[in-house]
């Protein structure tokens, strides 16, 4: 799961998460992406380009 804010700066970010991600995808540059999104500081941008989800490998183990 996306943290909902920045962790340095406490910008809201994960509102923006799936329309990155979903373009992404689609073959444009993350760069790019993110200066039409409005993320501007760096901190916030690294939130976006380190971000790896791990859920979907974590519930394989889970007993749920």
């Amino acid at each position: 799961m996306m943290p909902v804010r920045c962790f340095t700066c406490g910008a809201v970010i994960a509102d923006k998460q799936e329309k990155f991600t979903e373009a992404v995808k689609k073959g444009e540059k993350p760069a790019a992406v993110l200066d039409k999104l409005g993320v501007k500081r760096y901190c916030c941008r690294r939130m976006f380009l380190a971000y790896v989800s791990v859920v979907d490998e974590l519930i394989k183990y889970g007993k749920f």
